[in-house]
Order: structure tokens, then C-alpha cells, then sequence
């Protein structure tokens, strides 16, 4: 079969054997594939993802041998290995988290040298992870499931109690997952920042109530301006919390992941603002300590998502309650993976490219 490989730093396209289901395992073939912003870094920085997989005990990429990426899939049911109980029939549209089950433990897909991703024309799922795809959900927009948990499980671990003015850094993917998942639990307003026109325009579809252009306005002072207490909530405030600025709690979602904007944004933050990291920053980065313990700022990292975020987050998209088509601005074959990768570094060309390895 065909895949776009990541072979000695490059996206290259050749054969590869098609996999073959082993127990408990499904042949699929994969319909559509989103490359995701980890995909790009992975790309630059493989290096210090095998380093870090090396500190926290996982099996890293051998970067030596080839690995197809792609964790961000929506494919169809071809077959099933021994010991599975092949409830969904052959040409089923199906999604999963990106991890195979084995007797050794949880595997990823998309970073691995035995676990084909999907820029790749067939891969192995796990049966018991798999999920239908209901409402007849193009596989496009079901692709998208996982990048939109990534933003459901950012805003669950924010742990809102309500009153709180959000602030995103950065409406790529990821950014707009988290515009879309606090739009759903109601919190308002939400005010979005990022240099990119095009990306502004999709925060404002998603959800945004105030979208800002750094270039003009400084996005802390924007928040602010739109943070300000009632007169009954200053009046409410404790005597010392009454010598302090008038301002509803901050929660900033850095979504972004390059170096200095940690820093950035301990700059920005107002005093006890909770800061939630989603953005994959893979370069070793500075922040000054002494700046988060004066305004008492509280930092959340973030991975992943809950199988129950995953699968809520499918439910999402096919019910329309989360507009995932304004995120795709572009499907390509397998041939198209590498210029896509360049593409993708320009914000104003494209959001969410769309591998469809069949095409």
C-alpha cells in the first residue's frame, strides 16, 4: 500500500506492506486524515520528542527507521484478527483514539515505527476502541473528533466554576477547538487573539466574542476592558481584594507552543489568573518564577483527552453543535503531504489540511 513516510527528516511517498490484523484487531481503511500541528513540530524537532519520550519512560520513535504519522482519522472497517466480535459490518465509517491495546500495554498510533498512522492507505485499530460514526458524518469532519477533544479536555481541566473571562493566545486548531468548547459551556464573553486575519475570522465563527489583532491592540488590555466587575460584584469584594483592579477572574489558554509566549503571558496575566498550556511547545523555553509567584498565577499543562471527551467530541460534530467544516481549507492524496506541510506553515493559506490517502 501507499503512505506518506517520515523517512530521514522528509515526508516521502512509497510502498509499504498493508498490515495485518492481529487478536482483538481491525483492518480499516483510512478515509481521511487531518495533519496536525504535533505533526509539523514532529517533523522539526523529532529529536527532542525521542528524548522526551526517553524522561517520562515511553517507547520513543526510532528515528533510524521510517514512521508514518497521522493521528487525526476517520476510516472504514476491511476486516477483523482473531478473538474480535466484529459487531460493526465491513464498510462501517468508524473513529478511534490514536492508541492500539496489547499485551504489552496502551501503544500510540501516529508517532511509532510499528504502528502505521494514517497517511497511509490501510492501518490496525484496536475493536474495543472503535466508535461509528453516526448521522452520516463526512469522514472529513469526523477526522476532526480528535483535535476537538483536545480543546473539550483543555476547558475540563481549566475547571471553571463560572464567572471567569477567558482569553485564547493563538486560533489555529487547537485554539479553536478551545473558542468551541467554552462557547459550549456557556462562558462569555471569549476573547481570542492571533496575527492571522483568516484565523481570526474562524474564532468569531466558532465562537469568539472578541477577536483581537495584536498588531493593534494589546491583548491583556482588550481582555481587561471587557473583565470589569459590576458595581454590585466590587461592592461584594472582600477589603483587602477591594485595593486590587476591578476584574473578573482570567483563565488564558496558550495555544500557540513556541518559545518566549509562556513568558509572555506571565507578563500579561492579571494577578491569580489560571493559566492552561495546550499549545506543544517542543524547544526548551525560559519563564521568569519570580513574575508567576508575585501575581500568584496558577499553570495548568494539558495532553490529550478522556475516552469519554473523545467520544463526546464525535457526538459534537455530528449533531452540528460544534461548526467543524470551517476549519478544513484543504484535502489532499497521499502525493500532497509533503507541500502540505509547507503550506501549512502560512496561516493565511490554510487551517486544517485534510489527507484523504485514497484520493
Amino acid at each position: 500500500m501507499r503512505a506518506a513516510i517520515f523517512r530521514n527528516g522528509e515526508i516521502v511517498v512509497d510502498r509499504i506492506a498493508e498490515p495485518k490484523p492481529g487478536p482483538g484487531q481491525v483492518l480499516v481503511r483510512t478515509l481521511a486524515c487531518g495533519i496536525c500541528g504535533s505533526d509539523l513540530h514532529a517533523r522539526q524537532h523529532a529529536h527532542r520528542m525521542v528524548e522526551m519520550a526517553r524522561k517520562v519512560g515511553r517507547k520513543p520513535m526510532d528515528l533510524s527507521r521510517d514512521v508514518v504519522f497521522g493521528h487525526e482519522f476517520c476510516c472504514e472497517v476491511v476486516d477483523y484478527g482473531t478473538g474480535t466480535e466484529r459487531k460493526l459490518k465491513p464498510g462501517t465509517r468508524v473513529c478511534s483514539l490514536p492508541a492500539l491495546l496489547t499485551p504489552e500495554g496502551i501503544e500510540g498510533i501516529g508517532y511509532s515505527n510499528d504502528n502505521v498512522g494514517g497517511y497511509a492507505e490501510a492501518m490496525l485499530l484496536s475493536e474495543a476502541l472503535l466508535l461509528e460514526v453516526p448521522n452520516g458524518l463526512a469522514p472529513e469532519h469526523a477526522a476532526l473528533t480528535e483535535p476537538l477533544a483536545v480543546g473539550v479536555h483543555a476547558v475540563a481541566k481549566a475547571n471553571i466554576s463560572g464567572g471567569e473571562v477567558p482569553l485564547v493566545i493563538g486560533c489555529g486548531p487547537v485554539g479553536l477547538a478551545v473558542i468551541a468548547a467554552l462557547k459550549l459551556r456557556g462562558l462569555h464573553p471569549i476573547v481570542a487573539a492571533d496575527y492571522s486575519p483568516a484565523r481570526r475570522a474562524l474564532a468569531a465563527r466558532l465562537g469568539a466574542d472578541i477577536v483581537v489583532d495584536p498588531r493593534v491592540s494589546q491583548p491583556y488590555a482588550t481582555w481587561a476592558e471587557h473583565a470589569r466587575m459590576s458595581e454590585a460584584e466590587k461592592a461584594a469584594r472582600p477589603p483587602f481584594q477591594a485595593m486590587l483592579p476591578a476584574l473578573k477572574p482570567a483563565i488564558i489558554f496558550e495555544c500557540v507552543g513556541v518559545p518566549g509566549l509562556l513568558q509572555q503571558v506571565f507578563e500579561g496575566a492579571p494577578r491569580d489568573a489560571r493559566i492552561v498550556v495546550v499549545g506543544v511547545c517542543m524547544e526548551t523555553d525560559k519563564s521568569e518564577p519570580m513574575l508567576g509567584i508575585m501575581k500568584e498565577l496558577s499553570v495548568q499543562y494539558v495532553l490529550g483527552y478522556t475516552p469519554d471527551e473523545f467520544a463526546s467530541s464525535l457526538r459534537l460534530i455530528a449533531e452540528g453543535q460544534v461548526d467543524a467544516a470551517a476549519m478544513v481549507t484543504a484535502e489532499v492524496g497521499i502525493d500532497g503531504v509533503a507541500k502540505a506541510f509547507a503550506d501549512l506553515a502560512n496561516p493565511e493559506m490554510h487551517t486544517k489540511i485534510i489527507v484523504q490517502p485514497w484520493r
